[in-house]
């Protein structure tokens, strides 16, 4: 099979695109996807390069389980070596793997919204804050907003000007202290403390670099500060990383995406 065959002038060119950084940009219904598929089928039957060398991002896991779909029927079957899922997912697999370097025990688990207003709960009436007039759940948006710039609880503090946001400040730490005490993380976390692996474990960072030789990521319009920083630590040894975005179709903008990246 023709890997270029059904691709235009344009896709061909995108998805042979020799090693180095490439930003794929169109718009709706101009096969993006397909780009990116194809680009990692190319990597791998044209270029030799292993699909363990190779990590690609998503923004759900239906869309991970048909870009492995759609790859395997150009390629046949893929082995598991091949990384391709959520940031959360890829990021969570990672900690189970090396956390322990960051002092996580690998059996950690994962707080879903409930399970973290809960521990929110736990912290106001430990600290005396009225629900009635500070709402846990815009706590805990701001918990996550400052988490999604990597701005730890201490940071937070000094910078807390009104105050709500000095409420969050007192009620951050004691959170971030509660899901440790129960061995868990909430989904900001995983993105957060991989990040934190990769700066902090420099032998970790040189085995996921070493073994990531191609990057590629989907929906890049919607990547957030701490998804970027994860995503360049992983790709900064050889740089090959292929992102495919359109800014006309950003919808994760409430929830830190940044399309400046």
């Amino acid at each position: 099979m023709d890997l270029l065959e059904q691709l235009n002038p344009v896709q061909r060119e995108a998805v042979t695109h020799p090693d180095g950084p490439l930003l794929i940009f169109a718009g709706a219904g101009s096969g993006k996807t397909r780009v990116l598929t194809h680009r990692v089928a190319w990597l791998i039957r044209e270029r030799g390069v292993h699909p363990a060398h190779i990590l690609a991002v998503t923004f759900t896991n239906k869309a991970a389980k048909e870009m492995k779909t759609r790859i395997a029927s150009l390629v046949g079957s893929l082995e598991e070596s091949i990384w391709i899922g959520t940031f959360h997912a890829l990021a969570a697999r990672m900690l189970r793997m090396h956390g322990e370097h960051i002092g996580l025990d690998p059996g950690f688990v994962i707080y879903d919204d409930k399970d973290q207003e809960t521990v929110v709960k736990e912290c106001y009436r430990e600290l005396d804050i009225d629900e009635k007039k500070y709402a846990i759940r815009a706590t805990l948006n701001a918990i996550s907003r400052a988490k999604e710039r990597l701005i730890e609880p201490r940071e937070y503090g000094r910078t807390a000007m009104d105050s709500f946001e000095r409420v969050v400040a007192n009620v951050y730490p004691a959170y971030n202290h509660k899901l440790r005490l129960n061995n868990a993380l909430d989904f900001d976390d995983l993105i957060g403390c991989a990040v934190k692996l990769l700066r902090e474990a420099p032998s970790v960072r040189e085995e996921i670099q070493h073994r990531f030789r191609q990057v590629l990521v989907d929906e890049f319009q919607d990547i957030n500060h701490a998804q970027y920083a994860w995503m360049r630590l992983v790709a900064g040894k050889h740089g090959n990383v292929t992102v495919v975005g359109d800014d006309d179709q950003s919808i994760y903008s409430w929830r830190g995406a940044d399309v400046g990246f």
